[in-house]
């Protein structure tokens, strides 16, 4: 499962956190800051090619974090692939 949310406290930008990777260490923060920024998208990725997953969603935070307008649906279809069936 991941989330992708704009950051309300310290830059104003799009970030993903992936929640099923989250360690002891970090798992604390990683989710404070994402429940204290405006939630965007979330989903899940299949385990099996998230790394190709992962590439799509940064591409995408690139383009939002640019100023780009990306609707939740364009990234519900770019990620189909990836998602579980």
């Amino acid at each position: 499962m991941f989330e992708i949310y704009k950051e309300t406290t310290y830059t104003g930008g799009y970030r993903v956190v992936y929640f099923t990777e989250l360690q002891e260490h970090n798992k604390e923060s990683e989710i404070s800051q994402a429940m204290a920024g405006e939630h965007f998208y979330d989903g899940f990725i299949k385990n099996y090619r998230k790394e190709q997953a992962k590439e799509v969603i940064s591409k995408i935070l690139e383009r939002l974090n640019s100023g780009e307008k990306v609707s939740p649906g364009e990234i519900e279809r770019q990620l189909q692939p990836y998602a579980p069936s």
